[in-house]
């Protein structure tokens, strides 16, 4: 089937308390990892792409993969630019054929970034495509984006409810004490906000920096209102360690099919069982 918006699944997860994962896309190996591992668990799920991946993979290549990959698998997958700096970027993607964009205007005045965010929603509902938007800054480092601890803010519940209702988003990614990359300690999420937030809007509430986050937290998220949990760097860890081990077993091994074939593998596990966490398994 064709890459769909995440309206084409969200509502349903809100409804019925389960979470679709968002798995960035890297190159071919993630996305043939991500692919596989939905198709086996006959889950719907959203490929990420930031654009400092859409800056080493190139825009073309990047909507091309997933086009195949909807197409081949016959899932419900939306592509789904992630943390979109400007209006300009934006509409970039939907012209090359993203069907759900985020514009990421956490760095601005409240008032500045509902301005924005309605403009991009106003212009990507108009050809079918999701947004989604975020208040509050969620901290650590993921490609380009870089937010030290001291300088992360958690949203404020009356903003975000404020803000969903004059921008109209699809899912809103608030700043709830998760972080981007791996965690030192255990991440503090404040499951407050998330359920006062979510009571009082009709779209899912999106969990960014969800690598690392204990399984009980995860699930408890989404009792509360959590629909989209987005997930990296635990599959380029994965990714990472089982090459260095292949290379530290056998330095003589020099093509790549024999290193990341194995290491597509870990990532597919690493995919399979957070969609099983999710509860989005069978709801294809």
């Amino acid at each position: 089937m064709p890459l769909v918006p995440m309206t084409e699944f969200l509502p349903r997860a809100k409804a019925e308390g389960f979470a679709v994962g968002q798995f960035n896309m890297n190159n071919l190996e993630f996305t043939k990892a991500i692919t596989e591992a939905a198709m086996e668990e006959q889950s719907p799920f959203i490929f990420g792409v930031s654009e400092g991946a859409i800056k080493y993979m190139g825009l073309e290549y990047a909507v091309a993969m997933a086009r195949v990959a909807a197409e081949e698998s016959g899932l419900p997958i939306a592509l789904h630019l992630d943390h979109g700096s400007s209006f300009e970027i934006v509409m970039k993607c939907i012209r090359a054929g993203f069907t759900s964009v985020m514009f990421d205007g956490s760095h601005l005045p409240l008032e500045e970034n509902i301005r924005l965010t309605k403009k991009v929603v106003e212009a990507a509902h108009a050809v079918g495509v999701s947004v989604e938007g975020e208040l509050g800054t969620i901290g650590g480092v993921e490609d380009d984006l870089s937010v030290d601890d001291e300088d992360a803010m958690l949203a404020k519940p009356e903003e975000a409810i404020r803000f969903w209702k004059e921008t109209g988003v699809d899912a809103l990614a608030i700043a709830v004490g998760t972080a981007h990359g791996m965690y030192k300690g255990e991440p503090r999420i404040r499951y407050e906000i998330i359920q006062e937030v979510a009571s009082q809007i009709d779209v899912p509430i999106v969990l960014h920096g969800g690598s690392g986050v204990p399984d009980e937290a995860i699930r408890r998220s989404i009792e509360l209102g959590v629909g989209k949990i987005n997930v990296n760097t635990e599959n380029q860890v994965a990714m990472t360690k089982t090459i260095r081990e292949i290379f530290a077993r056998d330095e003589k091994v020099y093509d790549p099919r024999k290193y990341l074939g194995p290491a597509k593998e870990a990532m597919k596990e690493v995919v399979r069982s957070k969609i099983r966490l999710f509860g989005s398994n069978g709801k294809a």
